[in-house]
């Protein structure tokens, strides 16, 4: 290997691989080995917190002294919001590496994370629907939040359909990682709508700069939750991308069998 002279002629060091943990983990057996390894405790962190989460939620904290027990149905409203926007996050920003470094592990994140994202969206305009029934006296408005809101669940759904719309995989990746980083200007919108815009939807209650407006009891209930819909969606991530693998690697197999 050659090794070239630096400025005072003395022989420089060769540079070292950059990202090379980051693209190790585009190894499938590597993968593999780690999802494996993550599986059970993830697993066992969303059994345990949601059920945790759900119990006190609904049997130990006490009511609210304006919504009654209608409010309970914010321990599973909140954390759903949050998830749908941090995996759709997560969809941007590995798309920007599949475009920028052509990971194929990025690829497969994004894939693997926008049915689960879709999902937690639908439960949060499901759930908000509910909730602003008995608080608005309407199932719907179209305030800034949740209109913002069912923009996201649009993004997703676009995104899947792209992913499936393409016979070849590589053009399907590039049109929805694309999408996927247009799309993620409505994630400020979603978050500070409320700020910017006189709406229905009640302003930040826990996550604010001083005291949140919120009773210390549910804080638990919501923490809980929110760490058992982390733990749920790296356990869905994680079999969702070891099912592509060994999807894509039965389509090659046939795919060299048809070429011989």
């Amino acid at each position: 290997m050659a090794v070239r002279a630096n400025d005072s002629g003395k022989p420089a060091k060769p540079e070292k691989k950059r990202g090379r943990t980051w693209h190790a983990l585009a190894n499938p057996a590597r993968f593999l080995r780690l999802a494996r390894a993550v599986f059970p405790w993830a697993a066992g962190v969303a059994a345990v917190c949601i059920i945790a989460g759900v119990v006190l939620g609904l049997f130990v904290v006490p009511p609210d002294y304006q919504q009654g027990d209608a409010y309970r149905i914010i321990f599973v409203h909140v954390p759903a919001a949050s998830l749908a926007m941090i995996i759709y996050a997560i969809m941007a920003l590995s798309g920007a590496a599949a475009l920028i470094w052509r990971h194929p592990l990025a690829d497969l994140i994004g894939k693997a994370s926008a049915p689960v994202g879709a999902a937690f969206t639908f439960i949060n305009l499901l759930t908000g629907s509910l909730w602003g029934q008995p608080m608005w006296g309407t199932w719907w408005v179209w305030d800034a939040r949740l209109t913002s809101m069912l923009i996201l669940f649009f993004l997703y759904l676009g995104y899947i359909a792209l992913h499936a719309a393409f016979d070849d995989p590589t053009k399907g990746a590039r049109s929805s990682a694309i999408l996927a980083l247009v799309g993620a200007v409505n994630l400020p919108i979603i978050k500070f709508s409320v700020d910017w815009w006189n709406t229905l939807h009640q302003p930040a209650t826990i996550s604010k700069l001083d005291a949140p407006s919120i009773d210390s009891s549910m804080i638990a209930p919501l923490i809980l939750m929110f760490v058992g819909f982390i733990a749920y969606y790296l356990l869905m991530l994680t079999l969702r991308i070891r099912s592509e693998i060994i999807a894509r690697r039965i389509r090659n197999l046939r795919l060299a069998q048809a070429a011989r």
